[in-house]
């Protein structure tokens, strides 16, 4: 959900800057900084933000002035001269040395722009103009953002071929637990007894009841949904970036459970690596809108 965009205008005497720019975030929030004056052009922003996105930090800022303002300078002299008559004191007393006219000039309030007042036709215009080249800013903001999400999506989909193809391998070494568990099993009672007969039946039993404790069928099948789910999500419409925030934590739910049900060293790697492809599809799931 990066992104950043740049529009430049002018108008009514004015020349002005917008910059948009996005990181990832959970929900949608919109900041916005503009010239003082211009404080109606937060709400078109807001607006123009919650039309265009549905997740990320949206920060939007504009700066602008009076393109006629720059060598427009005046002499404040009422304050020049209460400057002079306030150091007057200081300098015959002999404590400070008298001013010199060019370290006056360079406090403030001494020198100004001169601005002009715009009349209320002409700063109408020139808000309206703004706004339109915000909208643009926001426009240019969502067409860099899609131009991620369309390159981000391969990669989203490959992690779930990956999740897809962890999942098939889990399920194989799955298939062989009950046999490893009733081997297993019968070798302990073998060590504690030495001698095995009659109690076949009983070894059946403890053995059923062990697999039936490690059977991991259930959340095999959940993860198989959930990487149907997932490739219908990247294959539609719309900003699915929340769905997919959900739908990633119960991809790691069911690979929790299926490493804590492993009873062989070889699904739990397969649930281990099944973790780390989650993790990174979870961490790439946030550049989603």
């Amino acid at each position: 959900m990066t992104g950043f965009a740049r529009r430049d205008g002018a108008h009514g005497g004015w020349i002005w800057a917008v910059e948009a720019r996005s990181v990832n975030g959970r929900g949608l929030e919109v900041r916005y900084r503009g010239p003082p004056g211009f404080d109606a052009l937060e709400r078109a922003v807001r607006d123009g933000a919650q039309a265009r996105f549905t997740r990320g930090q949206i920060t939007v800022g504009l700066t602008g002035k009076p393109a006629e303002a720059q060598g427009r300078l005046r002499i404040n002299t009422a304050e020049l001269e209460r400057l002079i008559e306030t150091a007057r004191a200081y300098v015959d007393r002999g404590e400070v040395a008298a001013p010199r006219f060019d370290g006056l000039l360079a406090l403030r309030g001494v020198l100004d722009a001169g601005e002009a007042e715009d009349d209320a036709d002409t700063r109408a215009a020139v808000e309206e103009a703004m706004a339109k080249s915000l909208a643009e800013a926001l426009d240019g903001l969502k067409t860099a953002r899609d131009d991620e999400g369309a390159a981000l999506g391969g990669l989203l989909s490959d992690m779930v071929d990956r999740i897809a193809g962890l999942t098939a391998g889990a399920e194989i070494h799955a298939a062989g637990q009950p046999a490893i568990l009733k081997d297993r099993f019968e070798k302990r009672i073998a060590e504690l007894l030495g001698e095995r007969t009659g109690l076949e039946d009983r070894i059946v039993q403890e053995a059923a009841l062990m697999a039936a404790k490690a059977d991991v069928r259930e959340e095999l099948d959940r993860l198989t949904v959930h990487v149907d789910a997932a490739r219908a999500l990247l294959a539609g419409p719309g900003a699915v970036g929340r769905k997919l925030d959900f739908l990633t934590q119960e991809f790691m739910r069911e690979a929790n459970t299926l490493c804590s049900k492993s009873a062989v060293s070889a699904l739990t790697t397969q649930g281990l690596d099944l973790k780390a492809v989650i993790e990174q599809f979870r961490e790439q799931v946030q550049n989603v809108e």
